[in-house]
């Protein structure tokens, strides 16, 4: 879990905080060892390769942490930034699905509402649930769709928070774009 020590650190509201800490907890193993993209077509090359999950979610949050700090993109509040953080965070932990496969599971963001309800919360943790889970389940932006049957199985972003949700998790995704991890 200490992967995202310096990422947690920038989430101020203990409960936010907290939900990220124990969601964490009880993550499904392969979360911490795989490729962002199981075909490896779809991410950038720091991406790929053992652990390359956890440094695309860290270069999601690294991007959304560089907006926060221009406001002619953004006038979050730091609730709502601490939202967005734990959110990015918490967005890919069940990718290959629960227990967990070999391939990206197109509902993969539906499965983190399974393991919130695996956690005991207290009633301030309970409030943010929703809204994380809300944001998690819709950062696919426009692939909503599963990739064999044709068949719509995500909601695409609506509200600001979704949509920037959605824009890091795509950058970090973007091929062209490279992230020095020594420089965040």
């Amino acid at each position: 879990m200490n992967n995202f020590d310096y990422e947690i650190s920038k989430i101020q509201n203990e409960h936010i905080k907290n939900i990220v800490v124990k969601t964490l907890e009880v993550v499904p193993e392969y979360f911490w060892r795989i490729v962002a993209s199981s075909t490896s077509k779809y991410h950038p090359q720091y991406a790929l390769g053992e652990g390359g999950l956890v440094r695309h979610t860290k270069a999601a949050v690294a991007i959304a942490l560089c907006l926060f700090e221009n406001s002619t993109v953004q006038n979050f509040t730091q609730e709502e930034k601490d939202l967005i953080v734990a959110a990015l965070i918490l967005h890919d932990v069940c990718k290959n699905g629960i227990p967990g496969g070999k391939w990206t599971v197109t509902e993969h963001p539906l499965l983190v509402k399974e393991l919130f309800k695996k956690i005991e919360w207290n009633e301030e943790e309970k409030q943010f649930i929703q809204i994380i889970n809300n944001l998690i389940e819709t950062h696919m932006g426009q692939w909503v769709e599963d990739f064999k049957t044709k068949k719509k199985v995500l909601e695409k972003p609506k509200s600001k928070l979704q949509k920037f949700c959605h824009m890091a998790d795509y950058l970090a995704s973007r091929k062209f774009l490279e992230v020095n991890f020594e420089a965040i």
